[in-house]
């Protein structure tokens, strides 16, 4: 089997991660300049940008949704957020996975045909980006899991770090050095998901 089948394979999803990084900042950045570089993007519109949150950075924007969490789940299920948010703050990094809206409705503007489909390719190529990067920090051997606090955080996030009115915050992923292995995954039937006919 390829070795890319392998990379993809051993991609998981690990939530107990350590502020640690066998590899060095500077290596981290490259893994994610090349992916967003070489992932694909519909009509080449390279519409995924991406901010990488190290140190104090990192700390801060789990600190934003510690704080925007707590003010909306009621008191007696807030020891569970918190410790799930505890988690996060524990990595080593944050990859925040943005769409910039701007090149989309410049696309939408230019064909005006295909209008609707334009914010729907771009979910893809965000999509696309957000697994390549994890493959490529899980190559790495780092752990990675993939969340999803957008709505709740992206206004502190814009005004922290002076982040373009045009990009709209999609994801966030903590990184870090693994502490355990992840949980066993059941896989239905690949048969009953691919269909082949020759």
């Amino acid at each position: 089997m390829s070795n890319l089948i392998e990379s993809i394979k051993t991609r998981r999803t690990h939530y107990a991660l350590a502020k640690k990084s066998p590899v060095s900042n500077e290596r981290v950045i490259e893994l994610v300049e090349q992916a967003v570089l070489h992932t694909p993007t519909a009509f080449n519109s390279q519409n995924g940008r991406v901010v990488v949150l190290l140190a104090g950075h990192h700390n801060k924007v789990w600190q934003f949704a510690y704080d925007a969490l707590k003010a909306i789940v009621p008191a007696d299920q807030f020891p569970a957020t918190s410790a799930k948010i505890d988690a996060f703050a524990g990595a080593y990094g944050t990859v925040l996975f943005f769409e910039d809206m701007a090149t989309v409705k410049a696309l939408q503007d230019q064909f005006p045909l295909y209008a609707g489909n334009f914010p729907i390719w771009s979910q893809q190529a965000n999509g696309m980006l957000q697994s390549n990067v994890w493959v490529a920090l899980s190559e790495s051997g780092l752990g990675a899991s993939l969340q999803h606090y957008s709505e709740l955080i992206e206004n502190q996030i814009r005004q922290e770090w002076e982040i373009p009115a045009d990009w709209k915050l999609v994801a966030q992923m903590p990184f870090g050095q693994p502490l355990a292995e992840p949980s066993a995954k059941d896989f239905a039937p690949v048969e009953s998901r691919v269909k082949v006919f020759a």
